[in-house]
């Protein structure tokens, strides 16, 4: 059976494939921009901004992403009760007590971030604290201790700096193409260089598309497992579903969320609704009630 560490060895892994990848692909960029524009320089700049993106998205990650989320930590004394459910539930996974954010909105989220179990933390709206039975609380806390169990937070946490960074990256290319570096092939190298353009132009138009497809479905994966994971701490499934329901009803979008962090929450914090379940940044909230209410034998 699952637990709450099943995950975690594969999930430090694939970040790590993942930031490797990154920086080979972002060099590799710089070079096809480099020969299309007979710019190297350009190769030089963006071996610099690889190993500043890859180094940052590591370990300024989940800073990054608490100040885009406008979070606030809280003390013990500020947040008694959501600091003893947290505490509890930390000590029978057996990972650290994680710090404890809140983001001031009256939209129903939580989220979790950090580099590891020692560095992490938990996100929740105050519209959640204020809605939410202490159950539905104990069963999103849960699911969110699982995603620090399973190394999930840096996985995700690193991907919205690295889909970030990409999208950033191709449009600066874009605009250099176009407005900067918009120069003559040389004689010499005269179809080289237009294939090269093509093959840039293609580059900058599909990079982001790709990166947020990966981030998309590294969400979906996810949120089932730790659904599945936070069950074993609470031994309560209908706290979490119970949790789900709510969350989903409420239709206020989270105002200070975006696309780059939005897989990061329990449940979209957009509210919006995808034609299609490619292009969803969660599973579906009541496939997801339905498999917590099956474990709990209803």
């Amino acid at each position: 059976m699952a637990t709450a560490y099943t995950h975690s060895t594969s999930n430090i892994v694939r970040t790590w494939i993942y930031l490797t990848l990154f920086f080979v692909f972002v060099i590799g960029v710089g070079y096809v921009f480099s020969i299309a524009l007979d710019s190297p320089g350009m190769l030089f700049v963006a071996v610099l901004f690889a190993v500043f993106a890859s180094f940052g998205s590591y370990w300024w990650s989940d800073k990054v992403v608490l100040s885009m989320t406008g979070a606030k930590e809280v003390t013990r004394q500020s947040a008694p009760e959501i600091f003893v459910i947290v505490e509890n539930l930390a000590i029978t996974a057996g990972l650290p007590v994680p710090r404890i954010f809140v983001i001031d909105d009256e939209a129903l989220n939580a989220f979790a971030t950090g580099r590891d179990p020692e560095h992490a933390v938990i996100v929740f709206t105050t519209g959640l604290l204020h809605v939410l039975t202490k159950p539905e609380l104990e069963g999103v806390a849960a699911h969110e201790l699982s995603h620090i169990g399973n190394r999930d937070i840096l996985l995700s946490t690193v991907v919205v700096v690295m889909v970030g960074f990409v999208t950033i990256l191709a449009d600066f290319f874009r605009r250099w193409m176009f407005f900067g570096g918009n120069r003559r092939p040389s004689r010499e190298g005269g179809q080289v260089q237009v294939i090269f353009l093509v093959i840039a132009l293609v580059f900058s138009i599909l990079a982001p598309i790709a990166a947020v497809l990966m981030q998309l479905a590294i969400s979906r994966k996810r949120e089932l497992l730790a659904d599945a994971s936070g069950v074993l701490l609470t031994r309560y499934p209908e706290g979490l579903a119970s949790a789900l329901e709510k969350i989903s009803s409420s239709s206020r979008p989270l105002s200070s969320a975006d696309r780059a962090t939005a897989h990061l929450f329990i449940s979209d914090p957009l509210k919006k609704r995808s034609f299609s379940r490619f292009f969803m940044t969660h599973p579906p909230v009541s496939e997801r009630v339905a498999a917590l209410r099956q474990m709990d034998g209803r």
